[in-house]
C-alpha cells in the first residue's frame, strides 16, 4: 500500500547488518592467520610446489574460484606468469567414479595420493569445520609432508592444518561471504609477493 516501507528491505538490511558483523570479526581475528596462509601458499610456490583446494558445494565453487585466480590472474592489468593452482571439485568423471565406487568420503584425499608432494600446499575448505572429505584430505597431505591450510566456519581441521582460519559468523551465507573476501586477499597477498606490479 502507498506509504508502507516493503517489508523485504527489513530483510536485506537483517543480512547486510549479519554480513558486517562478520567481516568485523574477521579483522579482528583473522588478520594475521591471512598473512600466514598466503606466506605458506608463496613458499611453496616459490619451491616449484603448488597448492591443491578442496570443498564441498559452495565451498567447491570456491575451491575452483580460487584456483582460476591464481592460475588466470587476480587483477585484469596484471600480466604474470601462471601460479600453480587446483582445485580437486572439477573432474567429475573421476568424483563420479570413486565415490560410487569406494565411497565420497575418500574423493579428495584419493587425489591428493595421486597429485600431492612434499612441499605443496592443501587448502581445505568446509564451514562446518567437520567434513569428512575434507578431513581425510587433510590427514593424506599430512602423510605426505605437505602444508595444510583450513578454511573453517567453525572449530575443526586444528589437529591435521598448520594454519587454520576459523570465521565465525552467525550464519553459514555470512560465513561464505567471508571466505570468498579471504579467498580474494590470499590471492591478492600471494600475486604481489609473486610478481610485484610495476
Amino acid at each position: 500500500m502507498e506509504g508502507m516501507a516493503d517489508p523485504r528491505i527489513a530483510t536485506v538490511t537483517k543480512h547486510l547488518e549479519r554480513s558486517i558483523r562478520t567481516f568485523e570479526s574477521v579483522v579482528r581475528e583473522n588478520a594475521d592467520a591471512i598473512v600466514q596462509a598466503s606466506d605458506m601458499i608463496t613458499a611453496a610456490v616459490k619451491k616449484g610446489c603448488k597448492l591443491l583446494i578442496c570443498g564441498n558445494g559452495g565451498s567447491a565453487a570456491d575451491a575452483q574460484h580460487m584456483a582460476t585466480e591464481l592460475m588466470s590472474r587476480l587483477h585484469r592489468d596484471h600480466r604474470r606468469p601462471a601460479i600453480a593452482a587446483l582445485a580437486l571439485t572439477t573432474d567429475t568423471s573421476f568424483l563420479t567414479a570413486y565415490a560410487n565406487d569406494e565411497g565420497f568420503e575418500g574423493i579428495f584425499a584419493r587425489q591428493v595420493e595421486g597429485l600431492g608432494k612434499q612441499g605443496d600446499v592443501l587448502l581445505g575448505i568446509t564451514t562446518s569445520g567437520s567434513s569428512a572429505n575434507v578431513l581425510r584430505a587433510c590427514e593424506e597431505a599430512k602423510r605426505r609432508k605437505m602444508m595444510v591450510i583450513g578454511l573453517t566456519g567453525a572449530a575443526g581441521l586444528q589437529s591435521v592444518a598448520d594454519c587454520v582460519i576459523s570465521v565465525h559468523g552467525e550464519d553459514t551465507q555470512c560465513v561464505q561471504e567471508a571466505h570468498l573476501a579471504i579467498e580474494h586477499i590470499i590471492c591478492e597477498l600471494v600475486e604481489n609477493d609473486l610478481h610485484p606490479a610495476h
